[in-house]
């Protein structure tokens, strides 16, 4: 048995303890027996004697056995390994009931942080929102068509603010929205890029989006 230091996994000498109390109530260890020694019982299960030790020294605590002085181990009492190995199992569902109340809250405090994350771009977004608004500027939305020269690249090679005057705020994927995309963000076809750009610019847009590449676009994207 290797060693561990998992505070959720009971130490060696103690699970060699529940093994022992195991084979004593399935009678594979009759009470009045004597015990392998520890240095043979040390090689059964690949520990130390010291271990080994622990483990009868446990044992010994709950009258599972006696240990004797320059004689050896005795097996005391079945009924005292069943009381011994009923008592483990509660302290090991304890242990799971714990481990899985850290889980949780290692969980809950990772949806807290991710939570944080989509209020603050949320507000930045209506932020903007209520900005643009204030300056004459309105949200639309263009659908990338079969066939955009768009599908396949970034934002950042789009260069759409230059191209258009207009701003990239999300992108509407499905039942999802990214709100903020960065420059890596990639488009694909049906994807909906919403935007805040002037009337103006709004009918442009569309054209911008879903015209098939042309020469001089594709030579300035270094296509």
């Amino acid at each position: 048995m290797p060693d561990t230091v998992n505070k959720n996994i009971p130490p060696q000498y103690s699970q060699i303890a529940v093994d022992i109390a195991r084979r004593i109530v399935e009678g594979n260890i009759a009470e009045g027996s004597k015990l392998y020694g520890r240095s043979v019982m040390s090689s059964e299960y690949g520990v130390s004697p010291e271990t080994i030790r622990r483990a009868f020294r446990l044992l010994a605590d709950m009258k599972v056995i006696e240990v004797m002085p320059q004689s050896g181990a005795y097996v005391l009492s079945a009924d005292s390994a069943k009381r011994f190995l009923d008592r483990t199992d509660e302290l090991e569902n304890g242990r799971n009931l714990q481990s899985r109340l850290n889980g949780l809250l290692q969980e809950q405090a990772r949806l807290a942080k991710e939570l944080q994350q989509i209020t603050a771009a949320m507000v930045k977004r209506q932020e903007t929102l209520f900005s643009a608004a204030e300056q004459g500027f309105g949200v639309g939305e263009v659908r990338i068509g079969k066939g955009a020269w768009v599908i396949g690249k970034t934002i950042g090679q789009l260069a759409f603010w230059q191209a258009t005057g207009a701003t990239i705020i999300a992108i509407r994927r499905g039942q999802s929205l990214i709100v903020s995309p960065g420059p890596y963000a990639v488009l694909y076809q049906d994807d909906c890029i919403v935007f805040v750009a002037n009337e103006m610019a709004m009918d442009t847009i569309s054209d911008f989006v879903n015209n098939p590449m042309d020469s001089e676009r594709k030579e300035n994207i270094g296509g």
